[in-house]
């Protein structure tokens, strides 16, 4: 028997937001900051990602992660459960002769997990009786004193003889972080998840935040924002020196540029390294200094809003043509090569045909409304 294993549950039929699992977060995607903890913390003989998803896969893959086998469509819908998602996981890997002591499943939707918490829930449990050691936060505020909103429109309260209690002599109250679950499978078990049988690993609120709507997307960025802002000081004052570059250099359509375009929050595109680079494609010159330019990715990336090509002894690269904006040659680092006639006019076809359908979806969102 192996010790440890982790497993990260990740669908791709995503609905509140577009391919969530892999969407990028602050320059990676969000499933990476999952992956990379587990792995950092080096407690695990396996990282394994399960999911219906290929894109999914190849994106885990790439950050470390295993993906020995796909996930059944029937454990695919929005009725399947993380428990049905893991038990299946393990089936699998028993009929392959593997078992292990320790099994964690982690969220693909925690960017702000760390792996010291990890370590922490492994460490507690290893050392006691207990079934699982999962994470946990405290309540912003006492729930004592929480009330509903009745069909009658009023309100009513779900404790109320708690009305005149004040929060400080209120009992504090702990609700599922959602990160890990450590769980010994040496042990039965004889009670719920929250219940006796499981130890809390206690986070701080400000590393907790549920990713399920846009709104929680939001959120999530302004809190990673401000849990490290050294990114973002480093890139204001880049892009001060940058601003005051005299010298221009003479560029042409279809040419490839590293340039510095920032760390941004929102869904911009992001820069990498101490200068923020991200390969631009010349698309159309407009003065000495601008032109609209379109960024490039090396992920695999599928769809009306990509156009995959090769430059440069065949590299490889994807250009993001709903990222398209206005670029000022002076933050360019380097120039990495340039496409060929036929790329170009591959290019503007696709890049036609992708102005078509965003017109479209604007034309039928505006007659709906």
């Amino acid at each position: 028997m192996s010790n440890a294993i982790a497993i990260i549950p990740a669908r791709g039929g995503s609905k509140r937001i577009f391919k969530k699992n892999i969407k990028e977060f602050f320059g990676k995607p969000l499933i990476a900051y999952s992956i990379e903890a587990a792995l950092n913390s080096k407690l695990f003989d396996k990282v394994i990602v399960s999911t219906d998803d290929a894109e999914i896969a190849k994106v885990a893959q790439k950050y470390g992660a295993e993906v020995p086998f796909m996930r059944p469509k029937e454990l695919a819908d929005d009725f399947s459960t993380t428990g049905d998602v893991v038990a299946d996981v393990i089936e699998r890997l028993r009929k392959q002769g593997e078992s292990f002591h320790y099994i964690c499943t982690i969220y693909a939707t925690a960017p702000f997990l760390e792996e010291k918490y990890l370590i922490e829930g492994y460490e507690i449990l290893r050392n006691s009786d207990a079934k699982m050691a999962f994470s946990v936060t405290s309540m912003p505020f006492p729930i004592q004193r929480t009330f509903k909103i009745t069909p009658q429109n009023r309100c009513e309260m779900f404790t109320p003889e708690y009305f005149r209690s004040r929060s400080q002599d209120l009992e504090e109250a702990y609700q599922d972080a959602g990160q890990f679950y450590w769980e010994d499978t040496t042990q039965e078990w004889h009670d719920i998840t929250f219940g006796s049988q499981s130890i809390p690993i206690v986070l701080p609120r400000y590393l907790v935040q549920d990713i399920d709507t846009p709104e929680d997307w939001r959120r999530a960025e302004l809190m990673y924002a401000s849990l490290y802002p050294d990114t973002f000081d480093q890139w204001n004052s880049l892009k001060k020196q940058l601003d005051c570059k005299e010298k221009i250099i003479d560029f042409y359509e279809g040419n490839i540029y590293f340039m510095s375009v920032g760390q941004n929050i929102g869904h911009e595109i992001y820069g990498k390294n101490e200068l923020f680079l991200r390969p631009v494609l010349v698309y159309k010159k407009l003065t000495n200094t601008t032109f609209l330019g379109i960024p490039l990715t090396s992920q695999n990336k599928e769809g009306s809003y990509f156009f995959e090509f090769s430059y440069k002894k065949n590299k490889r690269s994807v250009a993001l043509l709903h990222q398209m904006r206005v670029y000022d040659i002076r933050r360019s680092e380097y120039l990495s090569g340039k496409i060929n006639k036929n790329t170009k006019k591959n290019l503007e076809a696709k890049l036609l045909k992708f102005m078509e359908v965003t017109s479209s979806k604007k034309k039928r969102n505006a007659d709906e409304g």
